[in-house]
């Protein structure tokens, strides 16, 4: 039983789990979910200081933008991963 396992950890560490592609879409997609999971609680705040006050608009313009940079790079992370293999 334990040669088996050895032998098949042996063979399992020759190759990587994931191509370089395979883990870029995998750092997007939750890239993506983190993106809407913070929009989630942020626009509805900024809905409802907006709706209290007019002058809020601008800052909930930006606390409504900043999780979207999540996504950004997590895109921007398609390009660099692959070029560097």
């Amino acid at each position: 039983m334990i040669d088996t396992l050895a032998l098949a950890l042996q063979q399992a560490s020759s190759s990587p789990a994931l191509t370089p592609k395979a883990a870029a879409a995998i750092a997007v997609g939750l890239g993506a979910l983190a993106t809407g999971y913070a929009q989630r609680g942020i626009g509805s705040a900024a809905i409802g200081a907006v709706a209290e006050d007019d002058d809020m608009f601008v800052q909930a313009l930006i606390f409504t933008a900043l999780p979207e940079t999540l996504i950004i790079i997590a895109f921007v992370t398609i390009f660099i991963v692959p070029s560097a293999y």
